[in-house]
């Protein structure tokens, strides 16, 4: 071996030693053992077959910067970093903290108590992480931790660090990575939640994908009477975490439940370049989301339906074009299929109106309403569900409900006897985009069934 090579930096602190007294001893040493042995090499060459004179060769060899590596060596350890994570516990002082994340630093703790961004980190809640990085001597380099809101879901990240001689506080929101997760299960006994505990994966599924399979097939599959050994299910939903720990599940992006031998399938679509929300659909692109609520309001009673009456303010005998919903002033009116608000305001004999321009050319319309959602005007985008209102008394009402309305063309009709489709059906675009997003999920519900193999649980990114 090239006795030069034994003095590289990189192998240099395996030879001089781990602690910087050994370094430093070891270095010395090697230098006056080069310097006693002198700056000139020598060779011997082997003999020729013709056993000629042996001859030598003479060389300078440039000797390595001995004391500048030491110091370089010296500069490194100076400068090492050490970072260190904990986690609040009941109780918890800022001091008993930073004791345990090895922080030694007044300065830094005076700071993140009268800090007005900093001081977050004490009303931490019990169990989140905090970490820190500090030098050698204990001094904070930099802090971070999370904020969580009433649902346990990050909010905003704190970040205290070092400037100069000071610190400065800043908050940003905080940034979750997106994971895809697929599970297979087979039903072992009566109750779909056991199915969902901890499986050959070791993976419990969380309760919220629980209640969206639940949710997604219900409208097939009685989950209190219809479950029995051996039925299956596939499922693949996304999942979010922080620094590589589970925050929450999101939504499923399909889902495949085999019950009694007959399978349902279920797909989530969403075209970003359309108005209209997302839904889950079959596997052919045919919408499973109904088309209105039978109700805009979760309790009530109908205490009018579309018929002829007398008018409870002017005594004719008139048609009712409506349906009027008795509650409670102050219940909350859902928007009953997806659109955009075309009015909100005062109209004559309706009080405060609600009028939603849905896909084709279906309207609904609210009215005596008390107030009006909060944001909500001309123009504004809502989903199915979305809360648009209150219940109350305004117009020509002598008691707090809800008139609605269902119109076609304008022309106010007897929901109850219309035959609307489910949802707006995909256009030609929309249906090429859409088997795109259903062909990834094919293929991996074929990863999952359990003639494969690899029927377990599998995830990505």
């Amino acid at each position: 071996m090239n006795p030069i090579n034994k003095f590289t930096s990189q192998g240099l602190v395996n030879l001089l030693g781990s602690t910087r007294k050994a370094r430093i001893m070891s270095a010395s040493a090697i230098f006056l053992a080069v310097c006693a042995f002198g700056a000139a090499g020598v060779a011997p060459l082997a003999p020729d077959a013709a056993d000629l004179p042996v001859k030598s060769v003479s060389t300078t060899l440039e000797l390595p910067n001995i004391s500048a590596q030491i110091g370089a060596l010296e500069q490194q350890e100076s400068t090492e970093k050490y970072v260190h994570e904990e986690r609040i516990r009941a109780g918890d002082t800022l001091a008993a903290l930073m004791t345990r994340l090895g922080v030694e630093d007044d300065a830094a703790e005076t700071f993140i108590k009268k800090d007005k961004v900093a001081k977050g980190v004490m009303q931490l809640k019990t169990g989140k992480k905090v970490q820190a990085q500090t030098d050698e001597n204990g001094n904070l380099v930099w802090l971070r931790a999370t904020v969580v809101d009433g649902k346990d879901i990050p909010v905003k990240n704190i970040l205290v660090s070092r400037k100069g001689d000071g610190f400065v506080a800043s908050e940003e929101a905080a940034k979750l990575e997106r994971r895809v997760e697929m599970h297979t299960r087979t039903i072992n006994s009566s109750s779909l939640y056991a199915a969902t505990d901890a499986s050959n994966d070791g993976a419990k599924l969380p309760d919220s994908v629980v209640r969206q399979i639940v949710e997604m097939f219900s409208t097939n599959i009685d989950f209190r009477s219809d479950l029995k050994r051996g039925d299956h299910f596939n499922v693949v939903y996304e999942t979010f975490w922080q620094d590589g720990e589970f925050i929450r599940a999101g939504r499923i992006l399909a889902g495949e439940f085999t019950n009694r031998g007959t399978t349902y399938q279920s797909v989530w679509f969403e075209d970003p370049s359309s108005n209209q929300g997302g839904g889950y659909y079959s596997f052919d692109g045919k919408s499973l989301k109904k088309a209105f609520l039978k109700s805009p309001l979760e309790f009530s009673r109908i205490s009018s339906g579309f018929s002829m009456r007398v008018h409870p303010i002017s005594g004719n005998w008139k048609a009712h074009k409506g349906i009027d919903f008795a509650a409670a002033t102050g219940t909350p009116i859902r928007a009953s299929g997806d659109g955009v608000v075309d009015f909100a305001g005062t109209q004559g004999g309706y009080g405060n109106l609600v009028v939603l321009k849905h896909w084709a050319n279906y309207t609904t319309a609210y009215a005596h309403m008390s107030r009006f959602a909060p944001g909500l005007k001309k123009g504004s985008k809502v989903s199915q569900g979305d809360v648009i209102g209150y219940v109350g008394t305004t117009g020509w009402s002598t008691g707090a409900h809800l008139h609605y309305e269902f119109r076609v063309g304008g022309e106010a009709k007897d929901p109850n006897k219309l035959n609307v489709q489910a949802q707006a059906p995909l256009t030609a675009a929309e249906l090429n985009r859409f088997k795109t997003v259903s062909g990834d999920m094919m293929h991996r519900f074929a990863l999952l069934r359990p003639t494969n193999a690899n029927a377990s649980s599998l995830a990505a990114k």
